[in-house]
């Protein structure tokens, strides 16, 4: 009877080893704030990982697919009876992450004889006003944690770490679409050559203080520009924004290809289009 609460202890701790294997093959998402909105971006192959959940509400994740389009069903379910039922206004991100997904995802993690939700979610809320823009991710267990500038979700919380870093650093203040859009590939790029780095080193017998440290420092553009154009050679690039002035309920726009290349810089632009 006593070992029961040891073998929970010891069968989620496996959980997690298992679900963060998972993920080193996944794509990173990036979200961030500029002048007339927020901007989401990742690259895929195949299946969407951007999706519009409500007017002023946008979904990204990376994970297993099936999973991911259960939950932004139940997502868009929840947002729309709460949106008939009370008001357009009461659908906000932190309700459906609190009351809605979030418990949803930490009973699924927490009950060991069923299967989790291999997916790390990121809901993206555009404020009335600038200052109310919120970023909300959650993670396969549940926790579930709330940012005002930029978000990202990546594979291990190194590569995370990694990204966050740069956008700080690089992040202009104001920022305009074009400005975000090339940083965003740039954060990106950081993330998956984050992953690549780290899946290369585990199959090492043992690191080397030198590697490590030439690691830290971040790759210089035309590394991030050459790692993009080796990547968007047989995946697509998702880009998405939630507009504030774009006309109507919806704020929701899925960036297109020609819109791309006329953001873009000229590299970026080779980048994108081939």
């Amino acid at each position: 009877m006593y070992e029961e609460p040891y073998r929970w202890v010891e069968a989620v701790g496996n959980r997690r080893t298992y679900l963060d294997e998972q993920f080193k093959q996944g794509s990173p998402v990036v979200a961030m704030v500029y002048e007339a909105g927020i901007l989401l971006t990742t690259v895929s192959k195949g299946t969407s990982k951007l999706y519009e959940i409500y007017d002023r509400i946008a979904l990204a994740g990376m994970g297993h697919p099936a999973d991911l389009e259960k939950l932004r069903f139940n997502l868009l379910e929840m947002a729309h009876v709460e949106g008939f039922n009370r008001s357009p206004s009461d659908v906000t991100g932190s309700r459906l992450v609190k009351y809605g997904i979030a418990p949803v995802i930490k009973q699924a993690f927490e009950e060991v004889y069923k299967a989790p939700f291999i997916v790390r979610i990121l809901l993206a809320e555009l404020g009335q006003k600038p200052e109310k823009d919120a970023l909300l991710t959650i993670n396969y267990d549940g926790t579930f944690e709330e940012t005002k500038k930029h978000a990202v979700l990546a594979a291990t919380k190194t590569a995370q770490a990694r990204m966050l870093e740069y956008l700080k650093a690089e992040m202009p203040a104001p920022c305009s679409l074009d400005q975000g859009l090339s940083l965003a590939l740039r954060t990106w790029a950081i993330g998956s050559l984050a992953h690549r780095q780290e899946s290369a080193e585990e199959t090492e017998e043992s690191g080397h203080t030198a590697g490590d440290q030439k690691a830290a420092a971040a790759p210089d553009q035309p590394a991030l520009l050459a790692h993009l154009r080796e990547v968007l050679a047989d995946k697509t690039l998702e880009c998405a924004v939630l507009d504030r002035q774009q006309p109507g309920s919806s704020k929701y726009r899925a960036i297109k290809p020609a819109e791309l290349a006329r953001l873009l810089p000229g590299d970026f632009q080779s980048v994108v289009t081939g």
